[in-house]
């Protein structure tokens, strides 16, 4: 059975709003056009001024943003639920739907996806990009597949910033709804000790081991396991890193603490603003102390300790 193809086109001011509203949606498998800044995006990621002429008679006033859906869901519950939230955010949006076939979009939207710095130490390349400048940074190769994690969202650029300032020779790291590895994988080539990553899809846990191969990674090193949450892990770490979603990082706050040594920082994020208070509110009952809060677009990531420390 074919996938669906959702195209939801709005002005491209609200972009980041609409992206965010459709990653409600499905926590992966979206794409987003958005041309605006496309000569400097290109001169500062490629260090190039060669575009594809295509791109450059692309209308700059509208985004758009693809949304995938597998065929066991309903396309309609989706374009409704997308429909009555960009309206209810006052964003003018048009939508559309077409038959797709999971291997086009497994594709399609790799052409968006380009060598990005993150942070002041790494660069996250598409595996199958060659043409990018290191520029004295750390290159984490990554290939997502279905698996939630390219580094370009903002939720995952928030942890590796968190990851670069904390990570250190000697430190453990657990990685709590892995997806693709990225931020576990980040960890480790940055020095961590050894790195430990959990996702309850069995996709997600295969995705995780191959990018670990794709960058040389001492298997001894890293262990990738499935479970719910934490359910199959057991032992103490250094960092905890949960980037999901805010209902769940509440959940998790219940019993994060098991798993912390005396100086353990725990690091989340994949908490949209509006959420924020929810997630403090679970610090506080839960005994954390936030040590650093850091926001980009909307999305807020933090730094918590254990308050008796």
């Amino acid at each position: 059975m074919d996938w669906t193809e959702i195209v939801v086109t709005v002005e491209a001011e609200k972009i980041e709003q609409a992206s965010d509203i459709a990653l409600m949606v499905v926590p992966y498998g979206i794409y987003v056009e958005d041309y605006r800044n496309l000569e400097s995006e290109t001169q500062e990621i490629a260090h190039t001024t060669l575009i594809d002429e295509n791109l450059l008679t692309k209308d700059r006033s509208k985004g758009l943003v693809h949304i995938y859906i597998p065929p066991h869901d309903n396309p309609s519950e989706a374009v409704e639920y997308l429909s009555e939230r960009l309206t209810a955010a006052e964003i003018r949006h048009e939508t559309k739907t077409v038959p797709c076939k999971k291997a086009d979009w497994e594709n399609n939207w790799k052409a968006y996806f380009k060598p990005v710095p993150v942070g002041e130490k790494l660069l996250i390349r598409p595996a199958w990009e060659d043409g990018y400048n290191q520029d004295g940074r750390t290159i984490l190769n990554i290939d997502p597949g279905l698996a939630f994690g390219t580094g370009t969202h903002e939720t995952t650029k928030l942890c590796l910033e968190a990851i670069e300032t904390i990570v250190s020779p000697e430190k453990t790291v657990l990685d709590i709804g892995c997806g693709s590895g990225i931020l576990s994988i980040a960890a480790l080539l940055l020095g961590a000790k050894s790195a430990t990553a959990v996702d309850i899809d069995p996709l997600a846990v295969k995705t995780a081991k191959q990018n670990a191969e794709k960058n040389n990674i001492d298997p001894r090193r890293y262990t990738v396991l499935e479970g719910n949450l934490a359910d199959k892990v057991s032992g103490t770490y250094d960092i905890i890193i949960t980037n999901i979603v805010a209902d769940v990082i509440v959940l998790f706050c219940q019993k994060v603490a098991e798993f912390m040594n005396r100086d353990s920082v725990f690091i989340t994020s994949g908490i949209i603003d509006m959420r924020e208070n929810d997630v403090l509110c679970a610090f506080e009952k839960n005994g954390f102390a936030v040590r650093k809060r850091r926001e980009k677009n909307g999305w807020v990531c933090f730094e918590c300790t254990l308050k008796n420390t």
